[in-house]
C-alpha cells in the first residue's frame, strides 16, 4: 500500500508539476489479478482498485500498515464496478455487480473477495474506504435504482447527471459519501462554478475517457489554482482547502468520494468566478 501524506496549502504553492502529481495524482489503479491500494492521511482515505481476471482477488492489507487484523475491522468501504460484469463475496454472500453498480460494505466484515464473470471482459472494482465507528448493513445499489439528478446546461458545457449511492438519503454509512457523475456528449466541464468544503475532503476518479483523452483537473486554493493532467482511470486526492473542478477534451464519467465531519452533500463553500486566480 502506497502512503500519501497531507500537505499544507502554503507548501503546495511551491510545488512544480512533478511534485503535484507525486502528492495528489493516483496514476495506476487497475492491475490484472491484483489489489492496488493507496492510503492518504487526508481524512485517512484508502483508494484502491481490484481487477480479477484469472483468479479471485481478496480485500486485504498488511496488518502492520492498517493496525488491524482485517481490512474492515475499523473501516467501511464503497465499491463501484467500472468494468465488465463481476461479483463481490462478503462473508459468504455473493453480490452480482454490472457496470456502474455500487456495493457498500460496513464495519466488521471479515472476508471480501472480487471475481469477474468473463476473464476476457473483467470487472474493474474501484473502492473508497474510510474509518468507521458503527456497523451499517452491506447494501448493493444498481445504477438503475439510484435517483438521477440532472444539472448544468449545454450552454455552459456542463450538462450532466449525478447518481448518489452512499449518502444520507440512500445507502447509510458512518462518514463515507460516494456517487458518480456522467457528462453528456458535447459537455466537458464538471463542478464549475467551483467550491471548497473545509469540513470534508474528496477523491475524484475519472474514467470512460478515450485513449488520447485528458482531463485538466483544477486544484489549489481559489486564489492559487494549479492543474493536473489526468488520463483514463486515474484519480486525484482533493484536500478540504482545494477546489476540485475539471475540463476534458471530451465528455467523461467520474466517481466522487467524500469523507469528513459530516455527510451533507450541499455543504459547500462556493467560489465566485471573479475571485478565481
Amino acid at each position: 500500500m502506497e502512503i500519501r501524506y497531507a500537505n499544507h496549502p502554503a507548501e503546495v504553492k511551491t510545488f512544480d508539476t512533478q511534485k503535484l502529481r507525486e502528492h495528489f495524482l493516483i496514476e495506476k489503479l487497475f492491475v490484472p489479478d491484483t489489489l492496488t491500494l493507496y492510503y492518504t492521511h487526508v481524512d485517512r482515505f484508502i483508494i484502491g482498485g481490484a481487477v480479477p481476471v484469472n483468479k479471485t482477488v481478496k480485500l486485504e492489507a498488511d496488518p502492520k500498515t492498517i493496525g488491524a487484523a482485517t481490512f474492515l475491522e475499523r473501516r467501511e468501504v464503497g465499491i463501484i464496478n467500472v468494468g465488465g460484469k463481476g461479483s463481490i463475496t462478503v462473508d459468504g454472500t455473493v453480490y452480482e455487480l454490472d457496470s456502474k453498480d455500487c456495493l457498500y460494505i460496513g464495519l466488521g466484515a471479515k472476508d471480501v473477495t472480487f471475481a469477474s464473470q468473463d476473464p476476457a471482459n473483467p470487472a474493474k472494482f474501484y473502492l473508497n474506504s474510510t474509518p468507521a465507528h458503527k456497523t451499517y448493513p452491506t447494501v448493493k445499489a444498481a445504477i438503475s435504482e439510484a435517483t438521477p439528478q440532472h444539472l448544468g446546461s449545454i450552454t455552459n458545457s456542463n450538462e450532466r447527471t449525478i447518481y448518489k449511492y452512499i449518502h444520507t438519503g440512500g445507502i447509510r454509512s458512518c462518514q463515507l459519501v460516494m456517487g458518480m457523475t456522467l457528462l453528456k456528449p458535447g459537455n466537458m466541464w464538471n463542478t464549475m462554478p467551483c467550491h471548497t468544503h473545509n469540513r470534508r475532503s474528496e477523491v475524484y476518479f475519472y474514467f470512460d475517457m478515450p485513449e488520447d483523452g485528458v482531463v485538466f483537473h483544477l486544484m489549489g486554493e481559489p486564489q492559487e489554482t494549479r492543474h493536473i493532467v489526468v488520463r483514463n482511470e486515474q484519480a486525484v486526492i482533493s484536500p478540504s482547502w482545494s477546489i476540485h473542478s475539471g475540463v476534458g477534451t471530451s465528455n467523461y464519467t467520474f466517481i466522487w468520494g467524500m469523507a469528513g465531519e459530516n455527510q451533507t452533500f450541499e455543504d459547500m463553500d462556493m467560489v465566485n468566478m471573479k475571485d478565481l486566480l
